[in-house]
């Protein structure tokens, strides 16, 4: 099975107008923070908010009159169901998706929202991929594989054909990794289209599947990764038949640095991204030198993230950066020590968000008390100032 540019090039043709045609934008603070030159397609500005819509939209577009009657199932942690429960129900084809237990309930609601029969089976993608295919059979359904599939992965590559429109000079595209389907379209477009530009794969470390496979490893899969969206124990055969020979290199990221990736999206270009969406600026944060200096083409691939677990990461990321710091002062249980030392605190300009007052630890004299107190400031420098008056004050605090 080979995927040519001409594949991608009517894929675009077949599904224009019917998917956003997302922006590309240069993104100045960005490129300032990693020191490379960074373009950035919105790809959580699709209906479904994921570029999913494109290869699925493609696969139905080619059903049979007699297929698209007998309807479609996939197995699916989400942004493909999505993409395939939206334009099936907008083309008439009726849609059951399969996914794993555990899967954000933002996703699983959403796919119900977009008129698709959902069913929830399987510890992770593996088992509810099995399922599907037993469902396949024995409701004579259309199986459309979320990656491993050749009108899938043209689709995923009109990515790559509308960023080399906007910015023809791109050098270098991290791509994520999942299954394979995105990588493998847009390298196989990026590469025909301009072949000395870099491809880069990006993997979470607890998902290693095609490095492994690359590198000729047994190594395991698996673990709670944020990165849900390319949590994918093993890569496709097609899709690892035409990405390998495309792809430069591939890196493995730890999970702080797509935690962080969020974060900045969220906090420099105000939009939002699940996990596996803010990989490729994550591999930019992990690994600088590689892309330092360097036109850098960045996909937001998704932006499907449970609130909760978005709350999670941006207050994460406040305590990391030290804006958000636990305090804790031993003293005498006098009257007005908390009061003196909440003043010395709003004298330097900082906020105090929780008080816990413990006079029963044992390691805290009878005669004593111990504060832990939850402060805001405005970066690290200011932190350390508070800390540092506190200890002159009389009030030495230690972080907890």
């Amino acid at each position: 099975m080979t995927l040519s540019l001409d594949d991608i090039r009517a894929a675009a043709s077949r599904i224009a107008g019917h998917v956003e045609r997302t922006p590309c934008r240069y993104s100045r603070t960005l490129s300032e923070i990693t020191g490379a030159e960074i373009w950035v397609k919105f790809e959580n500005l699709q209906f479904t908010a994921a570029y999913k819509e494109r290869g699925a939209l493609n696969r139905l577009s080619k059903l049979t009159a007699a297929e698209r009657r007998r309807g479609v199932i996939a197995a699916s942690a989400g942004n493909h169901a999505q993409g395939l429960a939206y334009h099936g129900e907008r083309l008439g084809v009726p849609v059951t998706i399969v996914m794993p237990r555990g899967t954000p309930h933002v996703k699983v609601h959403q796919t119900r929202e977009f008129g698709a029969t959902v069913v929830i089976d399987g510890e992770g993608y593996d088992a509810a991929y099995q399922s599907a295919r037993t469902l396949e059979a024995e409701r004579d359904l259309v199986f459309i594989h979320p990656f491993d599939d050749r009108d899938v992965m043209a689709g995923q590559g009109t990515v790559a054909l509308e960023m080399l429109e906007d910015a023809p000079d791109l050098e270098i595209l991290p791509v994520p990794i999942g299954g394979g389907g995105l990588i493998a379209g847009m390298a196989t477009a990026a590469k025909a289209l301009k072949p000395d530009i870099h491809v880069i794969g990006v993997e979470p470390a607890m998902f290693p599947s095609f490095t492994a496979r690359m590198r000729g490893l047994n190594a395991p899969c698996g673990g709670q990764t944020i990165a849900e969206g390319i949590a994918v124990k093993a890569v496709g055969e097609l899709t690892y038949a035409v990405a390998r020979p495309l792809i430069d290199d591939v890196l493995l990221l730890e999970e702080s640095f797509f935690e962080r990736a969020i974060a900045l999206y969220c906090n420099i270009e105000k939009t939002v991204a699940e996990g596996a969406g803010a990989a490729g600026l994550a591999a930019l944060i992990a690994y600088p030198e590689r892309f330092r200096g360097k036109k850098c083409g960045l996909v937001i691939t998704g932006g499907n993230i449970d609130p909760r677990l978005l709350a999670s990461v941006l207050t994460r990321e406040l305590v990391r950066a030290q804006r958000l710091v636990s305090l804790r002062i031993v003293g005498d249980d006098r009257p007005g020590l908390l009061a003196a030392v909440s003043a010395s605190i709003g004298e330097l300009g900082g906020n105090i968000l929780e008080v816990a007052h413990n006079r029963l630890a044992l390691d805290v004299p009878a005669k004593g008390a111990e504060f832990d107190l939850m402060i805001e400031t405005r970066d690290a420098q200011h932190t350390q100032e508070i800390i540092d008056a506190l200890r002159e004050r009389g009030y030495p605090p230690r972080v907890v």
